[in-house]
């Protein structure tokens, strides 16, 4: 083999080290925002695991100099070919695993009506050529005027007895069509698949072993990605575990989505009238039926979208006639439901879900503790008097030991216009202690916590929590924040980030989506910041409030949340409640012996307490990153292309 030339090699190479390091850093720093950003986050990793932490980023950033192509989180093809290209020992690892499976017959639904040949015959065989066998593809054609389609699909017809081809006499469109493919189906489930996509050779393995794993299961989804003509893969949806209110905003079931076949048939099949939405209304209505742990999500790519002129995957805004229809089905989603609600079409292409409150709202109690801070104080809470169109609610001052007496008369002055109620704690700064406290003396059915560097933008902030937060089962509920400067601040709280925690999104631009969108859209996190959070004051008293003893500072917030998740409910980041937070302009910085070692414990504790969430936050994916807050890809993934124990069964049954 040749060597490359535009390398040096030997002495030469290590001659070019330095060299080589230095643009790798320069590079480095300028794509994670510049020398103070990478600055707070070196100072992260050292209170977060000091000298070691410092230690493995320097040899991953070494790691880098000989794989440049590492220093692009985001490059797919790269990641795809480290994990997630299937080897022959990996195959063999999962075909050793099909004996002990309960082997589901799985139905792979397939309506069709004049695409592309070459497309359709590559959709086949990626069916055809499934590790699992035990399967079956029903096809319906709906009166495809190709001759050639139908000339396919009857030599498909007769060379496999597993394809089953039901021709329609005319044309119905596409939920008619998926009609008449479910017909065929003999399978104990389907799957919805599409005339011109393609299923990776070990989707149905994965969606028979969840089944075998999960008896009681009703619905299987999987993540997803595209494919282009030429074979090159791009735009992965790594989703999130089953997050029904981000199911409300769109159909983050999708592809591959596999349901009981009972259960579809029982909920009236596929409706016409629902084209172009019609799995997401099936999803709806099928979600209706069951239990959220009978929902599974298997963190893999099984499903590849065809990208080409006239896919579905390239239409985006150009059928809206579909996003109507999703439209209507959400809608009526929420009356079978008896959800007083509503769904609109925003104009990106995804809803909003608004709850309607009750027609006597119920008392809000807002707390915000602060030492001093007069301009931050009264900004804080004129913003709220002014611009809160959600007027029944009182404001509970708790004033931590200020000593300036431009501040002291200011919060006088507030207690004697009736604005506020003030409490006196004058204990050494505990955030938990202050705001237990504080609640225990409030007189509101619900508790906003505030802090005082927080400015009110819109008047529908705090209706649009309290909506949320009176919804059954949920617990905490947590506002979109934004810096002044107009980037995102806390977008919801990641369990893991970091070592412990951090904030989804962080910086990025206040317009900027994310992640398939989930810096804008309302969903459930583990976890939200108090610094504007909303919660039932029955439930905040039933889990035990904040903890005051571990976590006077930091992480009381997260610790708090997963504490109202262990107790069944879900937390929710309320992403049209916008409001400014201008951190930490009231707090000093965590540089302090005593400090960095306060922050350390409280470290160790979330790590001891909370081990197992902080290592799978259910609301984000194994496929992304740890290391930063911008939803890039993880390197590794968290997931393993095989599992341990089937590589070990597979050496030891040889």
């Amino acid at each position: 083999m040749s060597a490359n030339k535009s390398e040096p090699s030997g002495l030469g190479a290590k001659a070019m080290l330095p060299f080589r390091l230095l643009r790798t850093v320069i590079r480095f720093v300028r794509q994670r925002g510049g020398v103070r950003t990478v600055s707070r986050k070196v100072l992260g990793i050292y209170q977060r695991r000091g000298l070691t932490g410092i230690k493995q980023g320097l040899l991953a950033l070494r790691a880098m100099v000989g794989n440049p192509s590492r220093l692009d989180r985001n490059n797919y093809s790269e990641w795809v070919r480290l994990y997630d290209t299937l080897s022959e020992k990996n195959r063999a690892a999962l075909e050793a695993r099909i004996p002990g499976l309960s082997k589901p017959l799985i139905s792979v639904l397939m309506p069709v009506y004049n695409p592309q040949l070459a497309w359709l015959e590559a959709a086949i065989e990626s069916v055809r050529a499934q590790i699992y066998p035990y399967w079956e593809l029903c096809i319906a054609d709906d009166a495809s005027t190709d001759d050639a389609v139908r000339a396919l699909l009857r030599r498909y017809q007769e060379t496999d007895e597993r394809i089953k081809v039901v021709f329609r006499g005319a044309n119905g469109h596409i939920s008619a069509a998926s009609n008449s493919a479910l017909e065929l189906a003999q399978g104990e489930w389907v799957c919805l698949f599409d005339h011109d996509d393609l299923l990776t050779e070990h989707a149905l393995f994965w969606i028979a072993h969840a089944i075998t794993e999960h008896p009681d299961a009703g619905l299987v989804y999987s993540d997803e990605d595209k494919i282009d003509e030429n074979g090159k893969r791009s735009e992965p949806h790594f989703k999130p575990d089953w997050n029904h209110t981000l199911f409300l905003s769109y159909n983050m079931i999708s592809h591959l989505g596999a349901y009981r076949t009972e259960m579809v048939r029982a909920v009236g099949g596929f409706r016409s009238g629902f084209e172009g939405a019609q799995d997401y209304d099936l999803a709806l209505r099928c979600v209706e039926t069951l239990r959220p742990e009978q929902i599974l999500h298997l963190p893999r790519v099984l499903y590849h979208w065809r990208v080409h002129r006239n896919s579905t995957a390239m239409a985006g805004d150009s059928k809206p006639y579909a996003l109507i229809a999703g439209e209507r089905a959400l809608n009526e989603h929420f009356m079978r439901a008896g959800v007083e609600a509503s769904a609109k079409l925003q104009p990106r292409g995804y809803y909003r879900t608004q709850f309607v409150l009750p027609p006597n709202p119920p008392l809000v109690s807002l707390i915000i503790p602060t030492r001093n801070g007069e301009s931050l104080v009264r900004q804080c809470i004129r913003s709220i008097r002014e611009k809160t169109d959600y007027r029944n609610y009182e404001i509970i001052l708790v004033d931590n030991g200020s000593d300036d007496p431009s501040a002291l008369r200011y919060f006088d002055e507030l207690v004697e216009t009736d604005v506020v109620r003030l409490i006196r704690d004058d204990r050494p700064f505990n955030y938990s202690a202050l705001n237990n406290n504080a609640v225990s003396q409030a007189r509101g059915e619900l508790i906003a916590l505030i802090n005082n560097d927080i400015e009110v933008i819109a008047p529908g902030w705090l209706g649009e929590m309290v909506s949320i937060a009176l919804q059954p089962g949920v617990g905490a509920v947590g506002a979109r924040l934004l810096y002044p400067n107009g980037q995102l601040q806390h977008g919801g709280v990641i369990l893991g980030l970091g070592g412990v925690a951090g904030h989804s999104h962080k910086h990025i631009s206040r317009e900027d989506v994310g992640y398939f969108f989930r810096a804008v859209l309302t969903q459930e996190l583990s976890a939200v910041t108090a610094a504007c959070l909303v919660v039932r004051k029955s439930l905040y008293l039933a889990v035990g409030g904040l903890e005051e003893r571990a976590l006077a500072v930091a992480f009381n917030d997260v610790d708090f949340c997963m504490r109202i998740r262990e107790a069944g409910y879900r937390n929710v980041y309320a992403s049209y409640a916008e409001l400014y937070h201008h951190e930490s302009v009231s707090r000093g910085t965590e540089n302090s012996p005593e400090k960095v070692a306060r922050f350390r414990s409280e470290i160790d504790y979330m790590k001891t307490r909370w081990a197992a969430a902080l290592a799978a936050d259910p609301a984000y994916s194994p496929n992304l990153t740890q290391d930063f807050e911008d939803f890039s890809y993880a390197w590794p993934p968290r997931v393993s292309a095989i599992p341990r124990e089937f590589a070990s069964n597979t050496q030891s049954a040889k």
